[in-house]
């Protein structure tokens, strides 16, 4: 058997967890097999009310929580989570499709991220500044910015969920989630470790249903201070300018077209290695998977070869059966994406190396494929394929394949590989992107910064950059009298 028990998820507001108004659901589909395995609930707007005034309460009665005491919450969500997460790494694949290695990672690291934004909790600092007036004192303060409304995607659903989360929890904000209806599971199980660990009534909130009625909602109401958002660039160009419109603060994540480059005194294999486990990471559906690879012509057949040969080792299968290290799309819309983006490179002259193909008859499976020569006009050198899908281009002057990474308007992530201390250089002052990875994977982890630059977003949902989103700065001067 390659499924388990997968339960039916209901809304939570107020620490209880509730069927929406009218009782409406949305089926939830595995994506190895294309068959439904539980539901979702819809909310009404009515539930959306209930769950706002929830999220007022429990700011009012979190915000005053010392941060010493919700660090130590936060900590027990965390160790529940890794208690929990053999369990809720099953719900995560058969809901979204990934290999259960990479869920269980998954679930491991954000207990990790809980961990380390509870203790940068507490060191939020204000300051003394020296007043002209001797009679005078003069502080800044930090106070929570208020009630957060989050919308997440589905293909990390605790990942992307537990940054904001545990920044906003960390700074005394309460938190509430349109979590991905396609996997709804994994965040309700994460969101029951922080009511389990004890924080107070309405501090989390999660909802699910129709994605532009509960933004259109929750994003204008008063009750919501700030707004955070990880998705494709257009949507969230569409919620930033609601969330302008209204005044209120927000954090955007969002599309990547990450750049390779791969110069003639790079190590191959180690190129390979690294970008390659990077690309095909859940099936290439992640933000800062690498899409574009520039390799100098010197070694453009070597490294075509290597990689080609990675991505034939890859094992396709149900991510619930051992072994397998490339699990399916999580839906069909996204096999019919990458079938085009091949179509279209090949057109354009482009060669498949391996793959570009659907594999088998059930299920979201497209294996693994890397197309070689491809033109500059190709889609999959300017628009996000997200999937696994790779385009190799070469180039001679390592000016222009830093020209050509910075050709699109995406500046998320970015990944290059030489032995040239002066290469390194050049490239981290002159690549365009709010995150870049030399001679090594992706690596990202709460202490640094997590975000992009131009159409990619703006905000940091890492390092102590990610907590000054979630803080208001108020200016004190007393006089005693």
């Amino acid at each position: 058997m390659t499924t388990s028990s997968y339960p039916d998820t209901r809304l939570l507001i107020a620490n209880e967890w509730v069927d929406a108004t009218g009782g409406k659901t949305i089926p939830v589909v595995n994506p190895a097999t294309g068959q439904a395995i539980g539901t979702v609930a819809h909310a009404a707007i009515a539930d959306l009310d209930r769950a706002l005034a929830a999220a007022r309460k429990g700011f009012e009665a979190w915000r005053f929580v010392p941060a010493a005491e919700r660090a130590a919450t936060m900590r027990r969500a965390a160790n529940l989570l890794r208690e929990r997460a053999g369990d809720i790494a099953r719900l995560l694949t058969q809901e979204q499709g990934k290999p259960l290695a990479e869920a269980k990672m998954e679930a491991m690291a954000g207990a990790e991220i809980i961990d380390w934004f509870a203790a940068e909790g507490m060191r939020v600092y204000g300051r003394i500044v020296p007043a002209r007036n001797p009679q005078a004192q003069q502080l800044v303060l930090k106070e929570p910015v208020g009630p957060v409304a989050a919308f997440t995607p589905w293909n990390f659903p605790i990942n992307q969920v537990v940054r904001k989360l545990a920044a906003a929890l960390a700074t005394g904000c309460s938190f509430l989630c349109k979590a991905p209806e396609e996997t709804p599971a994994s965040p309700a199980a994460l969101f029951q470790c922080f009511v389990d660990a004890g924080v107070p009534a309405g501090v989390v909130g999660l909802v699910f249903g129709d994605p532009a009625e509960i933004s259109g909602y929750l994003i204008p109401h008063p009750v919501i201070r700030k707004v955070t958002f990880t998705g494709s660039t257009p949507v969230g160009k569409q919620l930033a300018a609601l969330a302008g419109a209204h005044m209120k603060r927000v954090t955007m994540e969002l599309g990547g077209h990450a750049p390779v480059i791969v110069a003639d005194d790079a190590d191959v294999a180690l190129a390979v290695r690294a970008a390659g486990a990077a690309k095909f990471r859940n099936a290439g559906q992640v933000c800062i998977s690498p899409t574009r690879f520039l390799v100098h012509n010197a070694v453009k057949d070597e490294f075509t070869r290597a990689f080609v040969a990675h991505a034939e080792g890859l094992r396709i299968g149900d991510g619930l059966l051992e072994g397998t290290t490339l699990g399916p799309l999580a839906n069909a819309r996204r096999v019919s994406a990458m079938a085009k983006v091949v179509e279209d490179a090949q057109a354009r002259g482009a060669v498949v190396a391996t793959g570009g193909k659907r594999v088998g008859d059930a299920g979201n499976f497209f294996a693994p494929t890397i197309l070689a020569d491809v033109p500059l006009e190709a889609s999959i050198f300017n628009d996000e394929p997200f999937g696994p899908v790779a385009g190799i281009r070469g180039f001679d002057s390592l000016e222009d394949a830093i020209a050509e990474a910075n050709r699109l308007p995406y500046g998320l992530a970015g990944y290059a590989f030489t032995r040239s201390i002066k290469n390194a250089h050049l490239l981290m002052n002159r690549v365009e992107v709010g995150m870049l990875w030399i001679n090594q994977p992706a690596t990202p982890s709460a202490e640094l910064p997590f975000g992009g630059i131009k159409d990619s977003g703006y905000g940091s949902e890492g390092g102590p950059e990610a907590l000054e989103s979630y803080l208001n700065t108020k200016a004190v001067s007393m006089v005693g009298v």
